[in-house]
């Protein structure tokens, strides 16, 4: 009795502690509450940026102009007779354009260069993938969807006769399909517009063009028809402007970039799956994306796109240039480069192949990678949409399971290839896997027809690559990932580098040799987290070279046969005489390379050269304000870049 009443007292005096104990802590959280301070994401930015709010210094080695290239100036305007269009040909070409983005934008350009060239009237041309049959919002038309009708026609109205549509007497012909419509190649040369398209238009007075390349006519013309390169070039730059909604939402996005007082990366992937899939980089992906890859490739052969195996060594195509810089490359670059680690990235471009998980190590380098999505608030992305109508209930049904006999006679019937395993037992069917645009591959042999929500998407991605471009061409510095791919296509990423030569051509533009950076990697391959010195600075020194002369005439030799609005020297720039003009370089057509350009107009003179003087008493005030990165010590981006592998057991490169 004595032992239990012990215990009894014991288990009182304990609970009579915990309950003191738990009053004394509720008292305390009472009386300090007052004194917390509340999380702000505001303040949390501002432990990486000091300067938010205000323009702070800027690294002239990572961030400043390129001085070679400043006495480029942008220079589009009509050098000899160029007569106005007569108003009253009376005959006109209408067009359809397929493709995406970078397609649109190229086909355009050409567009008009033919109406010049045939004196027609061009009808705006219809962008089928933001037609209403793609289910945009009823307020827009196709070319309205993305750009300004008005300012596109009235920009034109010296170059080009260009009306909305046909006359009324002319639609019923055109709906009964009685004018001639003609398929050209995006490098048909005008002497196929003068003995083909011309004597069909002046006996039909209407002729169709069907777009599906990116570009109707040949990106090099011969030195007698510069004015119609520069037509080309005041289309692109001058004429083809977004519509408002766009603008506002682009320029705004750019605000709020500066708004955090640092300058901004803008870095494209590249990485687009007709793309990859033409030069056979599937076995740089895994999974899913390999086998779509795969098929598309196989698709390519049966159309005559390519006339190359089905299978490739990936590997053998990545080291010669053909596949793009992955984004995990790109991060080592740049950190070689000297980018700190709070550096701001924009990633550009409306789609990733390859999905989040590529991402995964540059933001792991690079934690201030941004998007549309993050500058951009859901509310804001629905409102450049529009109003659009309800698609139809998606109706799914699992689909049944198949027999033992079915799924070996799959098996066999594969080949020797890996294919993704099935799902596993008693999983649930996620949304995402009945609707995403992968989830055939593992039931079906051929791909289906886009549903009506991936031809809204379609459209939609049009409007996202837009605020891209936008944000891409104003960015500090760019870094493309995939360009000059050989496909004969318009890239994205050209387009900007084009824009980006013309508007400012000492703006700091990379334009790295990926066969270079291959051989570079392949060095150090097994210790790219932990490179050695000297190829950290062989990095640097390749880059830095891209940037000036040599980028020049490499995507001068590259880039400029595919498309012209990827270099657009030396036709559409001029050269202010005040500063030494660098040697003339051409190929061994007599073209120019480089150094081709004729002398600035004088009214551009003086303030051309006022630019560059501003921009040296800059340049000299802040080389004495340049802290340099603490690579310079000898500690090279291998201390930097250990920093991140220590946090973690997970980080493989090989992942």
């Amino acid at each position: 009795m004595v032992f239990k009443s012990k215990i009894k007292w014991i288990a009182l005096l304990v609970l009579t502690l915990s309950l003191g104990s738990l009053v004394a802590h509720l008292s305390l959280t009472k009386f300090s509450s007052m004194n917390l301070v509340q999380y702000s994401a505001k303040d949390a930015l501002s432990h990486d940026f000091p300067n938010i709010g205000s323009p702070g210094g800027r690294n002239k080695k990572l961030w400043g102009a390129v001085r070679s290239l400043e006495s480029l100036q942008p220079y589009a305007n009509p050098r000899n007779h160029y007569p106005v269009p007569y108003e009253n040909n009376n005959v006109f070409i209408y067009a359809k354009i397929f493709g995406g983005f970078e397609k649109i934008r190229s086909s355009i350009c050409d567009l008009v260069t033919i109406s010049r060239l045939l004196n027609a009237t061009l009808v705006i041309p219809e962008i089928q993938q933001s037609t209403r049959s793609k289910g945009i919002s009823y307020k827009f038309k196709s070319f309205s969807y993305l750009y300004d009708e008005e300012q596109f026609i009235a920009s034109l109205k010296n170059d080009v006769n260009i009306v909305k549509s046909l006359p009324e007497n002319l639609k019923a012909a055109k709906r009964r399909n009685e004018f001639p419509t003609f398929k050209p190649q995006n490098s048909a040369s005008p002497n196929f517009y003068i003995k083909e398209i011309l004597p069909n238009l002046k006996k039909a007075k209407v002729v169709g063009l069907i777009i599906t390349g990116g570009g109707c006519l040949q990106s090099i013309l011969p030195p007698s028809m510069s004015e119609f390169q520069r037509l080309r070039c005041r289309v692109a730059f001058h004429a083809l402007h977004f519509r408002s909604e766009i603008q506002i939402l682009g320029r705004r996005m750019v605000e709020r970039l500066r708004a955090w007082g640092q300058p901004f990366l803008a870095y494209h992937p590249g990485l687009v799956r007709d793309t990859l899939a033409y030069h056979g980089c599937a076995e740089l992906f895994q999974d899913v994306h390999t086998e779509l890859m795969q098929y598309q490739r196989a698709q390519m052969i049966k159309q005559g796109i390519i006339s190359e195996e089905l299978s490739v060594d990936s590997h053998l195509r990545r080291e010669n240039g053909s596949c793009p810089l992955m984004p995990e490359e790109v991060g080592l670059l740049l950190r070689a480069m000297g980018y700190p680690s709070k550096t701001i990235i924009y990633l550009a471009g409306s789609q990733t192949f390859g999905g989040q998980r590529l991402l995964i190590p540059l933001r792991a380098m690079f934690p201030n990678l941004v998007d549309r999505t993050s500058l951009c608030s859901k509310t804001e992305l629905s409102d450049l949409v529009g109003p659009e109508a309800p698609l139809p209930p998606d109706i799914f049904q699992i689909p049944r399971s198949k027999s033992e006999e079915q799924l070996k006679e799959e098996w066999n019937r594969a080949g020797p290839r890996p294919r993704p395993l099935p799902p596993p037992p008693d999983r649930p069917i996620y949304q995402h896997e009945k609707e995403g645009w992968y989830g055939w591959i593992t039931e079906k042999e051929k791909e289906p027809d886009p549903s009506p929500m991936d031809l809204r998407m379609q459209a939609h991605r049009l409007l996202w690559d837009a605020l891209d471009y936008i944000v891409a061409v104003e960015a500090d510095a760019f870094f493309p990932g995939f360009n000059n791919d050989g496909s004969g296509w318009p890239d994205f990423s050209g387009l900007v580098m084009g824009q980006r030569l013309y508007e400012r051509a000492s703006s700091r533009t990379y334009r790295p040799d990926r066969r270079t950076i291959a051989a570079l990697f392949n060095i150090t391959r097994d210790d790219m987290y932990h490179p050695k010195h000297n190829w950290t600075l062989s990095a640097r020194e390749h880059l830095n070279r891209s940037l000036s002369e040599d980028g020049l005439i490499r995507q001068s030799l590259l880039s400029k046969p595919s498309s012209f609005l990827s270099h657009p020297l030396p036709e559409c720039s001029c050269r202010i005489s005040s500063v030494e003009i660098t040697k003339q370089i051409k190929d061994k057509d007599g073209i120019f390379l480089y150094g081709g350009e004729e002398e600035c107009p004088k009214w551009m003179q003086s303030a051309g050269a006022e630019g560059i003087q501003n921009d040296d008493t800059e340049l000299a005030e802040d080389d004495n304000d340049v802290v340099e990165q603490p690579e310079s010590k000898g500690a090279d981006v291998t201390s930097s870049l250990t920093s991140l592998i220590d946090h973690g057991e997970e980080w493989d490169p090989n992942d």
